[in-house]
């Protein structure tokens, strides 16, 4: 039986209240992990959680390295763990279970499994990325639209239009499908038991790996306006 998503009408503009609703809970456990894992820093003994946290960190360091550089990436690593975090989280909530009322109203899946999700956090990253490449990195920002003519700046500015279509639909694609598996998986009963362990141990890591080339991307995409290629 397909399930519908809860809905409500706005001054015209439809709300999916279940997504709003993940997207609060997803919030709410980031921000739970980043002050649980702040709390009570220790050098000597440090927890499990911190050690955690602490490997978040460095592993957002090196995709910025890597992509901006120490130099100009030194201001990114607060959006870098933020996006890692909150797009794994919001991947994993619709593993575990789902819960769908009588009437096939499907209220808890993954925020990331709506297109509407993945766009948002798109445009924030698009706008965020040319924004700096205006205020920070205006002469060469501009310029680099004059070195194609003809065909090429047809071509570029199809590439400009298409970063943000493909940065969404990839991580909407990839959640959304493992979670209609998911769902098939568990109408066979006892006998997808197996089948759906094992698919969602596949799930989580599809889930890690969305969430770091998102965070890559976003990185990359913000190199491209910020740091000129002779810097590099």
């Amino acid at each position: 039986m397909e399930h519908h998503a809860p809905g409500y009408e706005l001054f015209g503009i439809h709300l999916d209240l279940a997504a709003l609703l993940m997207i609060g809970i997803t919030s709410i456990i980031v921000l739970i992990l980043a002050i649980s894992g702040a709390r009570k820093i220790s050098v000597a003994t440090p927890s499990k959680l911190q050690n955690f946290m602490e490997w978040t960190v460095e592993f957002v360091e090196g995709i910025i390295g890597s992509t901006i550089g120490s130099k100009h990436g030194k201001g990114f690593i607060a959006l870098g763990l933020t996006l890692i975090m909150y797009i794994f989280v919001g991947n994993m909530l619709g593993l575990p279970f789902s819960v769908v009322t009588e009437d096939h109203v499907a209220w808890w899946k993954s925020p990331t499994a709506d297109i509407a999700v993945t766009g948002a956090l798109t445009v924030i990253v698009i706008f965020l990325s040319h924004y700096l490449g205006i205020t920070r990195n205006t002469k060469h920002y501009f310029a680099h639209y004059f070195e194609y003519k003809g065909a090429m700046l047809i071509l570029h500015l199809i590439e400009v239009v298409s970063k943000p279509l493909t940065l969404a639909f990839r991580l909407y694609g990839n959640i959304y499908a493992g979670e209609i598996m998911i769902s098939v998986i568990l109408g066979a009963g006892w006998y997808g038991f197996a089948p759906l362990a094992v698919w969602q141990g596949f799930s989580v890591f599809v889930g890690a790996i969305q969430a770091f080339v998102f965070t890559m991307l976003t990185m990359v995409y913000i190199s491209q306006t910020l740091v000129h290629e002779e810097e590099h």
